[in-house]
């Protein structure tokens, strides 16, 4: 079980705020999470060979003489300011 340091720990980086109950169940559920993810460390064979995909189909932009340009890329961006993306504050100054 993690600590209650550890818990809210990972809360402050997620900036979510929890209560006493759930301070107790993340504990539990923080370290199941936490040893399921250890688990990737005992893989020790690793090869690209063994790499598959679902499909064969490829995109090629340049066969496909489709060209991505900045105001098409912009028409899906919900905040912009000119020819800039906003992007929200991640990060506490």
């Amino acid at each position: 079980m993690l600590t209650k340091e550890e818990v809210m720990h990972v809360a402050d980086l997620a900036r979510i705020e929890i209560t006493e109950e759930e301070l107790q169940k993340y504990q539990k559920d923080l370290k199941i999470l936490l040893d399921e993810v250890d688990k990737i460390k005992d893989i020790d064979d690793f090869d690209d060979e063994k790499m598959f995909s679902p499909t064969d189909n490829t995109f090629d932009l340049e066969r496909k003489n489709i060209s991505v340009t900045n105001e098409n890329v912009l028409l899906n961006v919900p905040k912009k300011m000119g020819n800039f993306v906003e992007a929200p504050v991640m990060i506490n100054e």
